[in-house]
């Protein structure tokens, strides 16, 4: 039997070890890491580049084997690919199992070619097949928008699995992971290998069968809240996550690095806690700057001391700051927050009675996501809604803590150089550029910059307008909701018809994006990030292509920079797709909040022209600078998240490693009888073993959770305090670790003085015990929180407003 798929061995996961024929993390073990380890020295040696180079040689061989691919009948080539196939449970001696050769490499690639060119119309180019064989080593594969990330994923997913390792294919949305497990469903079946879906509306079943294939797509968050909801199992049977073995990440920049700061968060419902009416009606009578006041960066928002007099005079010369008047200073703060922070068409929808959350990586709604903290229903009650529950956070995980799971990992994007050292310090992963099937024709224009936002948006209108006249399609790309729909309506009242593309109208996407390369199509979209869909030049059916190639392609315009360098590119790529022509520019302005909230201190640049342009390069300077302050804002956010989760995901893997334990074997049973041999046994003697065991099974699994919960809520209050020992020079950082690592092992401790307690004080019959009945009942998980690392401002931020909240208290 031959193995295909090679990956470069990462380091250790604190997770529990699989099984020895699957375990890639332990050299030395009789297991598959030493065929893997042993090999990359002889076949990988040197840089990335040097990697390329040698996988393209394999690719060159590939297509010196095409004729006898194709020359294969049906059954043959069932044969060929059924010899490549390695059972999972098969423990193969690792010096009698060498690494696949060129050759096996070169057959596999050829034959995978002719089966997608024979089930789904699709013949790989060499640079596909190149991207496949990254994605084997390990690395992170960039190849160009429109180069085929999608078949080279399929190919490289199908080679994991003939080697017998389950994959999940993880992308950033719900709509790619369905469209492209179907697309590629013909291919996989071709290959011998199945394939399913999660998405959010699946049931239990439906997942527990998606998983059970050899490959399975799935969104980040969908596969996370599996993991997470796993993680509150009380038998067997309600798992649906399976053991994690390879992980291929689509769009993998945005997964790994725009998602890595959004937290995943299973909470359980509690009643809703948003500010009272009369705290929202005061609120929203304060005035900007006399009464509250933002940060730079717009994360937090505090009272001044008048607009704590007016606070206090509304409610009746009450002393806001008294220590028995503390919940009302929390209503103030968080109704404050949602009224002066948070807006409309911006930072959330409000679509059938209910606030939707805008994803702003994404620029989808986010499903099922909500604001913790009570923030929620305060956003619910600024804007006439019923109050929803609010969720007690019940478990958390992170994007690094969800991936570091995998022993294999790689991933493709269209990006990632500009993202390499994250990826690299966070994930220990390498890039490896791919070069495009067919050379880049496409023009980047210089941006042109404005003094003001509105007289930009002026030009970029004209811009449109004349390019709209021309015959030539345009895709505007803007940074929010509210910006396209601005954007739009000046369009058409300038004579342009055009198609908004946002979060509102998101399931619509696919057609619109499909047909915004026809001639003289506009359309206005915010994140085309991770939309998946290639626009083709003259519409879907192409019928109009050689129009719209004299016309001079897609032209794509940006409303303005965003906060990553590399959201820009992503825009870029849309135009100039397989050697297509296209152009693309960016229209900025000094004012615009990319520059005002980063680099407020930059001096105003008069313009000499009567429509605002500015020419001088010091314009262009300010806002590439500001820019690049937002990249470093958002690498220390990501940077901190890591810092203060990796232990936190440490000790989660611990009590992983016991929960299941405690889930799968007798263990309750046998720690309960030596901590109450006396109860357990008069309960013995009661009991049907079997039953008394699910008891203590059951009474342990609660305090494993609950404490843990409480565990969580204890980290997070430390987060938000930690801050101030930097006021007396103490490493922030230090200090976390520090008082949480005690605190674990008292959580250690609790669960088995409280099960023991339980298991001494509960009504236990021959049925079993009713923890609701005893006071012990379980949260229902309902929802996930969307949880920024750092929701209300910076850590220094948040010092110095607390040093001068208190200070401003004692000399009132």
């Amino acid at each position: 039997m031959r193995a295909l798929s090679h990956h470069r061995p990462r380091s250790p996961s604190p997770r529990a070890t699989t099984s020895p024929a699957l375990d890639y993390r332990r050299p030395g073990e009789d297991s598959a890491v030493s065929r893997i380890t042993g090999t990359l020295r002889r076949w990988v040696r040197g840089g990335p580049e040097k990697d390329v180079a040698r996988s393209d040689a394999v690719v060159t061989k590939a297509g010196s084997r095409a004729e006898w691919a194709a020359a294969l009948g049906e059954d043959e080539l069932t044969a060929e690919l059924a010899a490549l196939r390695r059972d999972a449970d098969e423990t193969p001696d690792a010096g009698a199992r060498p690494f696949p050769s060129d050759d096996v490499l070169t057959d596999f690639l050829a034959l995978a070619r002719e089966a997608a060119d024979r089930s789904i119309s699709l013949r790989p180019f060499d640079v596909q097949l190149l991207g496949a064989l990254r994605l084997m080593a390990g690395n992170v594969v960039e190849m160009a928008t429109g180069e085929g990330k999608t078949l080279s994923g399929a190919i490289a997913a199908a080679a994991f699995a003939l080697d017998g390792r389950h994959v999940h294919v993880i992308s950033v949305n719900d709509y790619l992971a369905h469209r492209d497990a179907e697309w590629m469903g013909p291919l996989y079946t071709r290959l011998g290998v199945t394939v399913g879906s999660v998405e959010a509306t699946s049931s239990p079943d439906e997942r527990r069968a998606a998983y059970a294939a050899d490959v399975t797509y799935g969104s980040v968050s969908e596969i996370g809240f599996d993991v997470l909801r796993d993680r509150l199992a009380t038998s067997v049977d309600e798992l649906v996550s399976p053991e994690p073995q390879v992980a291929l990440v689509d769009e993998a920049d945005s997964v790994m690095v725009d998602e890595a700061l959004v937290p995943l968060v299973i909470a359980g419902s509690v009643s809703g806690t948003g500010p009272s009416p009369l705290i929202n009606k005061i609120v929203r009578a304060l005035r900007p700057h006399a009464h509250h006041r933002s940060d730079a960066d717009e994360r937090n928002v505090h009272l001044t001391d008048a607009g704590a007099r007016a606070v206090e005079s509304a409610l009746g010369g009450i002393d806001l700051y008294a220590a028995e008047n503390l919940g009302l200073l929390t209503q103030v703060n968080v109704a404050l927050h949602a009224h002066v922070l948070l807006q409309r068409d911006v930072h959330y929808l409000v679509r059938d009675g209910k606030v939707a959350l805008i994803n702003a990586s994404r620029g989808r709604v986010a499903h099922l996501q909500r604001w913790p903290d009570g923030l929620q229903s305060a956003v619910e009650s600024k804007e006439g809604l019923a109050l929803s529950e609010s969720g007690e956070v019940l478990d958390t995980i992170t994007v690094q803590g969800l991936l570091g799971r995998y022993p294999t990992l790689c991933g493709m994007t269209g990006t990632a150089t500009a993202a390499a050292e994250q990826l690299r310090t966070h994930f220990r992963l390498e890039v490896a550029t791919v070069p495009p099937n067919a050379p880049t024709v496409r023009s980047d224009e210089p941006d042109r910059v404005y003094d003001t936002p509105e007289n930009k948006e002026d030009a970029l209108v004209a811009h449109v307008q004349a390019t709209h006249e021309a015959g030539q399609p345009v895709l505007v790309g803007t940074l929010d909701v509210a910006e396209s729909e601005r954007l739009a309506a000046a369009l058409t009242a300038a004579g342009v018809d055009c198609v908004v593309l946002n979060a509102k109208n998101d399931a619509e996407e696919a057609g619109i994006v499909a047909e915004a390369g026809a001639p003289g199509a506009v359309v206005v979209s915010t994140q085309m990030a991770g939309r998946g869909t290639d626009i083709r030049l003259g519409g879907s059916a192409e019928t109009d292509r050689d129009a719209v190639v004299e016309a001079g392609g897609l032209c794509v315009i940006g409303s303005g920079k965003h906060t990553s360098s590399r959201l820009d590119d992503q825009l870029r790529g849309r135009a100039g797709r397989q050697g297509d022509p296209g152009r693309t520019v960016f229209f900025t302005s000094v004012r615009d909040d990319l520059v005002t909230t980063n680099t407020p201190d930059a001096e105003p640049v008069p313009s000499q022209a009567t429509d605002g342009k500015l020419t001088t390069p010091r314009a262009a300077r300010i806002v590439e600078h500001a820019q690049k302050v937002a990249e470093a804002a958002l690498e220390e956010v990501h940077r901190n998240t890591w810092r203060y989760n990796q232990l936190i995901e440490t000790q989660r893997a611990i009590l992983d490693t016991r929960r299941d334990d405690v889930l799968r074997t007798d263990r309750a049973a046998r720690d309960l009888e030596v901590a109450c041999p006396d109860r357990w046994a008069e309960l013995a003697q009661e009991l049907d073993g079997t039953v008394l065991e699910e008891v203590a099974r059951t009474i342990t699994l609660h305090h494993l959770d609950r404490q843990w919960a409480e565990h969580l809520a204890f980290l997070a209050d430390l987060r938000e305090s930690i801050h101030l020992r930097a006021l007396s020079r103490q490493n922030p950082l230090d200090e976390f670790h520090r008082a949480m690592i005690p605190a674990f092992t008292e959580l250690s401790e609790q669960v088995g003085v409280l099960s023991a307690e339980t298991l001494t004080t509960a009504t236990i019959t021959d049925a079993g015990v009713d923890l609701e009945l005893e006071g012990l009942s379980r949260p229902t998980a309902t929802w996930t929180y969307m949880v920024h690392d750092n929701p209300f401002g910076t850590e220094i931020a948040r010092a110095a407003a607390a040093v001068l909240g208190s200070s401003r208290r004692r000399n009132r």
